[in-house]
């Protein structure tokens, strides 16, 4: 039960905004004193979780390699990808993404994608790519905007697309918790099931707010550009 004081150290460390990374710590820490675990348990403990995370051990690995993609030009071929496609604007790819990101989350591929594996270095360079192909030189408050949605598609498409999938975390923790709360069996099968309405109404409606930012676009970039020179002052 006094284990328990550690989840009462995350929420105030949480609470007095301190570094996360140091909450957490400190808490692992007082739940192993707690627990009388000795120093060299405790440090043990942290050592063994670490490395059987494989997450932490991909993110290490995957972290250099798109930094020198980026080097040399991934971002560039990708503008000059979608300089080629006629068409194509910033909503219709963004809409896209976020179709491709929820039907491959449903599957349990969560990790294709992702903020640093695809939205920066792919999906947002070629978003402003085909904004400016259509509305020209974008201004600074469009192009965050731009940057913006590229995130959302992605993260709204995974989190509405995963909980299709039945071996997700999420179901498992719901299953879980009721079953061992409430003494009931959850069939995680019709929890997945029931997750599909959801995400079919998330696609539709970020799908749209995906389409309707070509127009937002339009309207700021009219707005931003600056007033031709009146025929006198340009004869002068």
């Amino acid at each position: 039960m006094w284990v328990l004081l550690a989840v009462a150290v995350v929420v105030v460390g949480f609470a007095l905004r301190l570094n996360a990374m140091l909450v957490v710590t400190v808490a692992g820490v007082v739940a192993g004193l707690i627990a009388h675990l000795s120093p060299l348990r405790i440090v043990e403990a942290f050592g063994t979780g670490f490395a059987g995370s494989r997450s932490v051990t991909v993110f290490v690995v995957v972290l250099p390699v798109i930094g020198l993609v980026e080097r040399y030009g991934l971002q560039h071929q990708a503008r000059r990808l979608i300089g080629r496609l006629a068409g194509l604007t910033a909503g219709r790819l963004l809409a896209a993404y976020l179709l491709v990101r929820q039907l491959t989350a449903a599957l349990g591929l969560t990790a294709v994608g992702g903020p640093a594996q695809a939205v920066r270095p792919i999906v947002a360079p070629m978003t402003e790519a085909a904004a400016e192909r259509v509305h020209g030189p974008l201004p600074e408050r469009a192009r965050e905007k731009v940057r913006s949605y590229a995130a959302s598609a992605d993260t709204v498409g995974l989190f509405f697309g995963e909980d299709i999938f039945v071996a997700v975390g999420s179901i498992l923790l719901i299953t879980g918790f009721v079953d061992t709360t409430y003494g009931l069996k959850l069939d995680a099968l019709q929890i997945a099931l029931w997750a599909i309405p959801s995400a079919v109404i998330a696609l539709v409606v970020h799908g749209t707010r995906m389409l309707w930012l070509d127009r937002v676009l339009g309207r700021w970039v009219a707005a931003e550009r600056p007033e031709p020179a009146p025929a006198g002052e340009v004869a002068r």
